[in-house]
């Protein structure tokens, strides 16, 4: 199943990804399959690689976890079997459960665990501060492995069981090894669906099927937790970057599942006996600007709070939302509804002041030259939210330069420092579940210095109380804590919060028991006939 060398043509027709869709249902007329249009185009396979919630998405198909989060938010074992912390809680030891395989048919062993645990920590940013307080980790046997840390920390299984990216899936050993700066080549995982190479088309068509030896463990399914049991043969994912004909297949019967439908088109929906809309995530997603540290002008820290001070967050919500019953304004960078929400310096980020922005951009210098925002054209979320941006821009008095592309090319490009000059970038919009950011330590986007993400902020002090906040136990200092390194954080425009809002998820009415999530998983969901 490896993937070098694999003809990359893009076939991005939607009249294209249809017929090969109906191609593969003829070919596959004994088979339950699903046919779903993703969030995005998958060109990344490699979920430690990047952190683009296509590949995450497509992750969770492929790849299995030691650990996983239930729907109440608690930490269950997922490979893992048994395990115990010695009294000190320095020593951590884990042994895997039966009949884990392969889709090349070899057993799941420790060694592969070792691996794949130190890839992860090496590219998360959960993963690198677990792994500071970590002095080895080795397999004892083919099924039990050991970790000894340097000082007893309390968020080792909540590490393990993240259910965000980067999420920390199990590769075999040989793959694991692959330098965690470049992508992997081989899609070979342990999870209830095994990727089938000979059928991808990039940019138009990823084709899973039901790894047949997998096995699912015996709880209920909860949330990425419980028993991934498999009720389909076949998942066709079929890229559409045209939103409304998207929807038009939906609503036609030409596909079952749309992972993200634009809030503008649900209309096209609402009424339709034959499709169910439903949310798909309690708490929901953070909307959020990045913004570029390394180049001018924001690489003056005035030029940055005149972001905070000119963006709107109503302006975003109600463009991309529009519902105010799915929306609400929220300063807390680790989300609002969650136990780290904190107000603490927030009042740039609500406190809309135009002149304020415009008087920081003088403060700062700004020379006029163009600011080049991304625009992930094709993402039905992401795109209304640029073209937003770009307007707030304008209106502080910036020239902007709109550069659109899709946003798997987005996700690459996303890692240049080039200059602006030589194609780099200054801002783009994004999005994360609440559930990835919901603290300071498993907050990747907020990160500084050393373990930063694209923007690459630094402000170490508050690196350094991240590092305070992991170690501390007592519930009133660590709010005290996350109320400091939210402020820093402001202070320094890590990057702006542009409201709270929780999406849809809109299948055929024969598509019964989807899990409410993040992400969309396709164990436990069942097929009848229409």
């Amino acid at each position: 199943m490896r993937i070098a060398g694999k003809l990359l043509t893009t076939v991005g027709a939607v009249g294209m990804s249809l017929a090969i869709a109906a191609n593969g249902v003829a070919a596959q007329d004994d088979k339950i399959t699903v046919r779903s249009i993703p969030i995005g185009n998958l060109k990344v396979l490699d979920p430690i690689w990047t952190t683009a919630y296509i590949t995450r998405n497509h992750a969770y198909m492929v790849w299995d976890t030691l650990f996983a989060t239930d729907e109440n938010g608690e930490i269950q074992p997922q490979m893992v079997d048994t395990w115990d912390a010695s009294e000190d809680g320095l020593t951590w030891t884990f042994t895997l459960r039966d009949g884990l395989l392969w889709h090349d048919g070899a057993p799941v062993t420790a060694e592969d665990c070792v691996a794949s645990l130190k890839r992860w920590g090496a590219r998360d940013g959960m993963g690198r501060t677990l792994l500071d307080f970590t002095d080895s980790i080795e397999a004892v046997d083919d099924k039990t492995f050991k970790m000894v840390l340097n000082e007893p920390v309390g968020f080792v299984l909540d590490a393990l069981g993240k259910i965000d990216s980067n999420v920390p899936f199990m590769m075999p050993k040989r793959i694991a090894e692959t330098d965690p700066n470049e992508q992997i080549e081989e899609i070979i995982g342990s999870g209830p669906f095994r990727f089938v190479a000979d059928e991808w088309v990039p940019g138009s068509q990823v084709v899973y099927e039901k790894f047949e030896e997998y096995v699912p463990r015996d709880e209920p399914p909860s949330l990425a937790a419980g028993g991934k049991v498999v009720h389909i043969d076949r998942v066709e994912s079929v890229y559409m970057p045209d939103a409304g004909v998207a929807m038009a297949a939906l609503a036609g019967g030409e596909v079952d599942l749309n992972e993200s439908p634009p809030t503008e088109l649900l209309p096209m929906l609402e009424g339709n006996p034959d499709v169910v809309l439903a949310p798909n995530d309690p708490l929901g997603y953070q909307l959020f600007l990045v913004i570029n540290h390394l180049h001018p002008p924001f690489d003056n820290k005035a030029a940055r709070q005149a972001l905070q001070w000119g963006n709107r967050q109503s302006d975003y919500m109600a463009t991309i939302v529009g519902d105010p019953d799915r929306w609400q304004e929220c300063g807390a960078m680790y989300g609002c509804g969650t136990g780290s929400e904190s107000h603490a310096g927030e009042e740039p980020v609500l406190g809309f002041d135009l002149d304020k922005a415009k008087a920081l951009l003088e403060e700062a210098g700004y020379d006029g030259s163009p600011v080049v925002l991304m625009d992930p054209a094709d993402n039905s979320t992401l795109h209304p939210a640029a073209l937003v941006g770009a307007q707030s821009l304008r209106r502080m008095g910036m020239e902007v330069e709109v550069q659109a592309m899709d946003w798997s090319t987005l996700t690459q490009r996303r890692a240049s420092k080039d200059a602006i000059s030589d194609g780099g970038w200054n801002v783009f919009i994004t999005n994360s579940t609440i559930a990835g950011i919901s603290n300071p330590l498993i907050h990747s986007f907020a990160k500084n210095c050393e373990k930063a993400w694209y923007g690459w902020p630094c402000e170490p002090k508050a690196a350094e109380l991240v590092r305070e906040w992991a170690l501390e136990t007592d519930s009133a200092k660590r709010k005290a804590l996350t109320d400091q390194i939210q402020a820093l954080n402001y202070e320094n425009v890590t990057y702006i919060p542009l409201g709270q809002y929780r999406p849809v998820v809109a299948y055929r009415s024969n598509i019964t028991d989807v899990i409410p999530s993040p992400s969309l998983f396709y164990w436990g969901l069942k097929k009848t006939a229409d």
